[in-house]
């Protein structure tokens, strides 16, 4: 499982011109899964989301957390994180997983985050969305559990 996630002062995501999500300060997750990946991997990088300390304390340093900070949090599933693109020029996605084990396996990860007891919007999963993100630094972090 891969996520890439994004520091933000603002994100929202929107389907066919209607905004479904929507966030102020917090962070932008953008998840993949892949073949083999496990609620405990969505466990994983959940946690580790919520306690990355990419926020900055008083002092300027990145020394504080979504949970430290009252940060929001804007799921939003993204196969194409497991794109290969090492041979030819059009990416293949055989890595990502199918919808029917990558779907639950993203509501997991959305319920984990949301025990955190953040603030937590998310995408339509498969849907062709629209993500405005208004990226804080910039700071952008890729995981993989």
């Amino acid at each position: 499982m891969r996520a890439v996630i994004q520091r933000v002062r603002k994100a929202s995501v929107s389907v066919d011109g209607k905004v479904v999500g929507a966030i102020g300060k917090g962070l932008v997750i953008l998840l993949g899964v892949k073949h083999g990946d496990t609620e405990k991997d969505a466990d994983y990088l959940a946690d580790k989301c919520v306690n990355l300390r990419i926020f900055e304390d008083a002092n300027g340093k990145m020394n504080l957390s979504a949970l430290d900070v009252g940060g929001e949090l804007l799921a939003v599933s993204q196969f194409t994180l497991y794109a290969d693109a090492s041979r030819g020029r059009r990416p293949s996605f055989v890595q990502a997983a199918p919808p029917e084990i990558s779907n639950p396996l993203f509501d997991h990860f959305v319920e984990r985050l949301k025990k955190s007891g953040l603030r937590v919007e998310q995408g339509v999963f498969g849907a062709m969305m629209l993500v405005e993100i208004h990226n804080d630094g910039p700071v952008t972090i890729i995981l993989d559990s």
